[in-house]
């Protein structure tokens, strides 16, 4: 097979682009202007032009980009668009461009800005493209079993240059302010953690499918989501000097709202051509609708099949969003002496590529193809490997653009909710918003501990290769742009403390885990002696824990880990015959999933359950189904049980508490278990062990929370406070 049948990708001949170039510089631009107002120039003043340009394909049958497998579009169900925004101040300008495109590959985009910048003066490095990532657009970039459409391509590298200049051109006096408004019912985790028992096969074969998109629609087969959403819908308004709306660029991370074969923006057209007549009807306003970190994230909660149908179709779901929006931009306060700023760093990765064995596994499966597209998940995949192989690295593009105290940073990649929010929470810029798949697609950059997970977000492709420690660079990049074009550090930021923290607090634990970190290994012990504890792998981070509005003062989340057979060890020299744990638990088995539903603290040495250890757990088959139970020694023996069922998939408190010769377990502040077993000596373990048994069996599925440790016996009052969140 020839290195060209490998590849499949367009190539643009050298004459080819000088055409295309002077087809640029001659053709006319129907597009929108907005007109330069005379004003008397004053220092820094701010100024913006904003531009629409069709990209529509013209030639049609058209291969449409958004499936595993190729697809061919002959119809138009609403037209594509380019939208444009321009931003100067007296030294700097430069462009925002937004498309109605699936994804854009970077030498593209490096072209159109290339004819841009010819035409404008606007180096290319202060140029942003990026793709709304609609399912139904013309085909740019090959990408797993599509290739790029011939005719489509030259047209778009032109399309694009084109908004760039007209944007350029319309530059006027302007003011900009900042909005943004809460919309948790239009985004949700499309990514499931799957049960230990229910791990499926990947494309090569291998049981390693322990996470996947859709897999919440069963609920018997998942434990949990894998991740956070980020339900912030941010907004940046542009007017004139005058107060007439100029523009509005928007950003919310959700995927697209629905399939199809015909050309469509999807729901980021119809909010922009909606939020035009409901602000700025019959002018030349542009609505924009940028791509937020979106990559585990779909429009579906299923966490609530009742809310399943709640969207009367993609029209219904837009208009929600401009109303949220339009509400959102009443209170904003305008500046027209703001600073811009901007900056890039291009950063080569290497991919994942595959070994001697599967890369022999691929080229048996490719020489059959012929010159056939790939017709199967397996020969899509292997194909994927051929492509990995011969590349081996890739460029991958981050910026930051400063506008005042309004912060954008860009990754060219398909990022994840709990990226984007992780680059927000360090921004230097308290208003900051994150627009992804912007100057190519470099595939989907899981956190590193979503890797263990596997899933189509994690396959070996074009759609998903980079290296594994891909998403903590490119985030900590985009954090450092973002001091750069600020000229300040990064934010620290920490939970605030409500009334719930405060309690803890006023006890005065040994240590105190809340859980809160966007990644580990350290877990950080929030008293002052420093007990920090260890993330073990198979965990992951950032989700939503219990009653954030006692344990947070502010609007914030209270966040949890999500345990996914791994453990938080922690390790406390000091603990003797008496001591106590509180903590939160949420446990994602059915109670009937397993013997054991799952063990959340521990006891003991680690590796082993040696004779004197205790551990505490939910039952499950074997007996005590749903209960909470205490084990003891090296015979599995369960000592005592408690008498309540604990219901699946919601946020219960549970304390421990050991003195001489018993235990005592509480569930939400009242006691389910006493024992004063005679086995229960002053054994005194340096470990204890959160999420799971020392021995690494029946380990939790579940969320942890809020974990106490205490080197005194708690009192039924403490115990009922912590519970109920209030003051002792």
């Amino acid at each position: 097979m020839s290195q060209s049948h490998n590849r499949r990708c367009f190539v643009q001949t050298a004459n080819a682009v000088a055409i295309e170039a002077a087809m640029f510089l001659s053709c006319t631009v129907f597009v929108i202007f907005c007109p330069l107002a005379a004003v008397p120039a004053i220092a820094n003043s701010l100024q913006a032009g904003a531009a629409v340009v069709d990209v529509t394909p013209q030639t049609f049958p058209v291969i449409v980009t958004g499936s595993v497998l190729s697809r061919m579009a002959d119809s138009v169900t609403s037209p594509l668009s380019a939208r444009a925004l321009a931003l100067a101040d007296d030294d700097t300008k430069l462009v925002i461009v937004v498309v109605d495109s699936c994804t854009l590959p970077r030498d593209l985009l490096d072209e159109s800005k290339e004819l841009a910048s010819r035409k404008t003066g606007i180096p290319t490095d202060h140029m942003l493209i990026s793709a709304t990532h609609t399912h139904r657009a013309g085909s740019c970039m090959g990408l797993l079993g599509v290739s790029p459409d011939p005719n489509y391509v030259p047209f778009m590298r032109l399309k694009l240059a084109d908004a760039i200049v007209a944007a350029a051109e319309a530059i006027e006096p302007a003011r900009v302010g900042f909005a943004r408004a809460m919309a948790p019912e239009y985004t949700a985790l499309r990514r499931w953690i799957r049960r230990p028992d229910r791990i499926a096969k990947d494309p090569f074969g291998n049981e390693t499918l322990r996470a996947n998109m859709h897999a919440g629609r069963n609920w018997d087969d998942v434990t949990g989501e894998s991740g956070p959403e980020d339900p912030e819908l941010s907004l940046i308004s542009v007017q004139t000097r005058g107060g007439k709306p100029l523009a509005v660029l928007a950003n919310f991370s959700m995927h697209y709202f629905e399939d199809g074969n015909s050309i469509d923006a999807d729901y980021f057209g119809i909010f922009c051509d909606v939020l035009k007549q409901k602000l700025a009807p019959k002018t030349n306003f542009v609505g924009i609708m940028s791509h937020g970190c979106s990559g585990d994230i779909w429009r579906m909660d299923y966490t609530r099949p009742d809310t399943w149908d709640d969207f009367e179709g993609i029209d219904a779901y837009a208009n929600g969003l401009v109303k949220l929006a339009a509400d959102a931009m009443e209170g904003i306060k305008y500046h027209d002496d703001l600073e811009v700023a901007m900056v890039e760093r291009r950063m080569t990765m290497k991919y994942r590529t595959p070994d001697n064995q599967r890369l022999l596994w691929a080229r048996r499966i490719v020489e059959k193809l012929g010159d056939r597209l790939p017709a199967t998940i397996e020969e899509v995949y292997a194909r994927e490997q051929i492509f990995l192989d011969e590349a081996q690295e890739t460029e991958v593009v981050m910026q930051a653009i400063r506008i005042g105290d309004i912060g954008i940073a860009s990754t060219s990649t398909e990022t994840y909710a709990i990226t984007g929010l992780k680059i927000k929470a360090a921004s230097p810029l308290e208003k900051t918003m994150v627009i992804e798949l912007a100057n190519g697609n470099s595939g989907y950059i899981p956190p590193p501990e979503q890797h263990l997970f596997g899933g189509y977000n994690t396959w070996a492709a074009r759609s998903a290769g980079l290296e594994v420690t891909a998403e903590p660079k490119i985030a900590a990049s985009c954090i450092n742009l973002l001091e750069q074009v600020t000229g300040k550090p990064l934010r620290r930021p920490k939970r605030s403390r409500g009334p719930a923290a405060k309690a803890i607090e006023r006890m005065k634990p040994l240590a105190w885990y809340c859980l809160d970190e966007f990644a580990g290994p350290r877990a950080i012990d929030s008293t002052a002696n420093h007990l920090d504890g260890i993330y073990e792998s198979h965990v992951t981070y950032y989700l939503e824990g219990p009653h954030s509005d006692q344990f947070c003062s502010s609007k914030e989340k209270n966040r949890a880990a999500m345990f996914v057979g791994g453990r938080l060890h922690t390790r406390h020299p000091t603990l003797s015959e008496s001591w106590s744990v509180s903590l939160w638990i949420w446990n994602g088995m059915p109670n009937n999933g397993r013997e054991v539903s799952g063990w959340f603290m521990s006891h003991s040495d680690d590796n082993t359950l040696s004779a004197f250890s205790t551990h505490l757990g939910i039952g499950g088959t074997s007996g005590f189904t749903g209960r909470l139970i205490i084990q003891q020694g090296i015979d599995g023996k369960i000592i005592a049980a408690g008498s309540s069922e604990i219901p699946r998939w919601t946020w219960q408190h549970v304390a421990f508490v050991r003195e001489a010769g018993s235990v005592r377990a509480y569930l939400n502040g009242k006691q389910e278990i006493a024992t004063s077993a005679a086995t229960l000596t002053p054994v005194s373990y340096e470990h204890l062990f959160f999420g799971g048994r020392s021995d690494n069996s029946a380990n939790w599925e579940g969320r942890l929370d809020e974990i106490a440790v205490f080197d005194r016996v708690l009192t039924t009052e403490e115990v009922a406070a912590l519970a109920t969140n209030r003051k002792n």
